[in-house]
């Protein structure tokens, strides 16, 4: 699938394709054209991802071929044991988690995840999650305290999951007791937004010494859908809507309510899942050492004061 703004790249992209494959087939000499193209295609690419809009960036966090949850846990780590069940309703398939192991460091990974066709998108309800998801992340994180291992979060929802029956198991009570829970864990917790970052269901599981997003993702309390529909009763001034909301990674680095941006490879991460996997194995480990430094008291108030700055009041 090719976003809009991407198809002048891809079609000169066929156009080195088939050039190759030419200078291949009738051996000719093409290699100062072939190096002229790429020569563009690499200008052209730097110039549309330099200049991205925030609903571009949105399109991006939300492209098919994105990786997930579990392509960056399965390409980061050296193993990983999935943990299933809230021990007291079901298994959330929206929300996976367990222990794993990066270069020998030991930390619990938890997240939402996605479905790549339409099968595996109802099964993970589309990386929805119930209140026993959140809860299911709850256990997870106080299992990681117990044997005092650090917790990535990985985030990457439309939000939590609305439905009535969701409401009747206490949606909100969850992801509130979520927050409040993971205000005061021992242990360092990371967050990473690695697609879609929206309300509650981002939050649910988004407290963390350090909250870091990848370069093409938004977080933000309402999607520009949302959004547009609340204010113009129309889905069709979602572009105008995201750029009020100013949901992208320099927006929420801008306004400080994000520690880093992880950059992505050029292109976004679904060009290259190997290069953004390795970024983000890269400041994980990094921030991992640095918090580790720092005792646990001062750690959790350094939590609590860095959440409770954010924001303008009048009292």
């Amino acid at each position: 699938m090719l976003l809009e703004f991407e198809k002048p790249i891809a079609e000169l992209e066929e156009k080195l394709h088939d050039m190759k494959q030419l200078a291949q087939t009738n051996d000719v000499d093409v290699s100062e054209t072939v190096k002229s193209l790429q020569q563009k295609i690499e200008k052209l690419k730097k110039e549309t991802f330099q200049n991205l809009t925030r609903w571009q960036r949105v399109q991006l966090s939300r492209h098919p071929e994105r990786p997930y949850t579990l392509d960056y846990i399965y390409e980061i780590t050296d193993e990983f044991i999935e943990i299933h069940g809230d021990r007291n309703v079901k298994d959330d398939k929206a929300m996976v988690g367990g222990f794993a192991s990066i270069d020998g460091q030991t930390v619990m990974m938890i997240g939402q995840q996605k479905g790549r066709n339409t099968k595996q998108r109802q099964t993970r309800n589309f990386g929805m999650a119930n209140p026993e998801g959140y809860r299911k992340a709850l256990r997870l994180m106080r299992m990681a305290e117990k044997f005092n291992k650090p917790i990535v979060c990985l985030i990457d929802t439309p939000g939590a999951y609305p439905g009535l029956e969701a409401e009747e198991r206490g949606q909100g009570e969850a992801i509130a007791r979520n927050i409040k829970e993971m205000f005061m864990l021992k242990v360092p917790v990371i967050c990473v937004i690695i697609g879609e970052g929206a309300s509650g269901g981002a939050i649910g599981i988004g407290i963390g010494d350090r909250v870091l997003m990848m370069e093409n993702t938004w977080y933000s309390v309402i999607s520009p859908e949302s959004c547009s529909s609340i204010l113009w009763r129309s889905w069709e001034y979602k572009e105008q809507a995201a750029e009020a909301l100013k949901l992208t990674a320099n927006d929420m680095i801008g306004n400080k309510l994000i520690d880093g941006i992880i950059k992505e490879p050029l292109g976004g991460a679904h060009t290259d899942m190997k290069g953004a996997s390795k970024e983000l194995k890269k400041e994980i480990l990094k921030y991992i050492k640095d918090l580790n430094k720092v005792s646990v008291e001062d750690r959790i108030d350094q939590r609590i004061e860095k959440f409770s700055a954010m924001g303008a009041y009048a009292s």
